[in-house]
């Protein structure tokens, strides 16, 4: 069956959640709300240990699921 709009278009919008982020990175959603904060903030805190590796793992298997809705859609 062929993707209709809505489908289509949703899976564009689809963001990763906080709690996939969380997930990822063995923390909390707190923690990444936390992190996420601007560093001048009071309740700001470090982003955990290691985030770079887990975040461009979770951004890759954001790209190539893009793609895969482009392969469909083409």
């Amino acid at each position: 069956m062929a993707m209709d709009f809505r489908r289509a278009t949703d899976e564009l919008f689809a963001p990763i959640s906080h709690k996939e982020l969380a997930n990822a990175l063995g923390s909390s959603v707190p923690s990444i709300r936390q992190a996420r904060l601007e560093e001048s903030a009071k309740a700001h805190r470090r982003p955990p240990d290691g985030w770079e590796s887990k975040v461009a793992k979770l951004a890759r298997a954001k790209a190539a699921a893009l793609m895969r809705l482009a392969d469909r859609l083409s």
